[in-house]
């Protein structure tokens, strides 16, 4: 079964197409919901997948002079692939166009698929989900989960004990 999208995540989704470096206080104050609640959805957003990255946009037409030199040359070793100029305006307005889709596609009810974390299946039913620290880990059987917990239990203790450390 899907992963779904509620008014929660929409909210908190189209906070972040708007202005992706805010905080969790000014999602929450946007919003109207608490802030762990967006700092929760977050996590759990990017944990299911959905959330890849936060990436800066940039507009290099605003730059003169040597620093947009400077720019250009860091814009070809990023994009190593595309060769002239026209095919480098054609990638920032693909981003563009992109973000345009997202703010029209993301609506309440879209649906996530996940794939099982141990046997890369798809996920078909309710996932069965394995939350430490602040992570979550989503199995298509209890199977999966047993299996995973076995094969890094190191790893999950390890990372259980760095986060209790820490004051998030």
């Amino acid at each position: 079964m899907p992963f779904q999208l509620d008014e929660y995540d929409v909210s908190i989704l189209q906070a972040l197409i708007k202005n992706g470096r805010k905080s969790f206080r000014e999602i929450s104050r946007e919003t109207g919901i608490t802030t762990p609640t967006v700092k929760a959805r977050f996590e759990r957003l990017v944990n299911v997948g959905f959330i890849k990255s936060v990436s800066p946009i940039f507009d290099f037409g605003i730059v003169d002079g040597d620093i947009m030199k400077a720019a250009l040359e860091n814009e070809n070793k990023r994009h190593k692939g595309i060769e002239n100029e026209k095919e480098k305006q054609y990638s920032v307005q693909y981003m563009q166009r992109q973000l345009k889709d997202a703010r029209s596609r993301i609506k309440k009810g879209l649906r996530i698929n996940l794939d099982c974390e141990f046997c890369k299946g798809p996920i078909t039913s309710n996932p069965h989900v394995f939350r430490f620290a602040n992570f979550e880990r989503f199995f298509c059987c209890t199977v999966c989960m047993s299996s995973y917990k076995l094969k890094y239990a190191g790893r999950i203790e390890s990372i259980k004990r760095k986060y209790e450390g820490k004051d998030f």
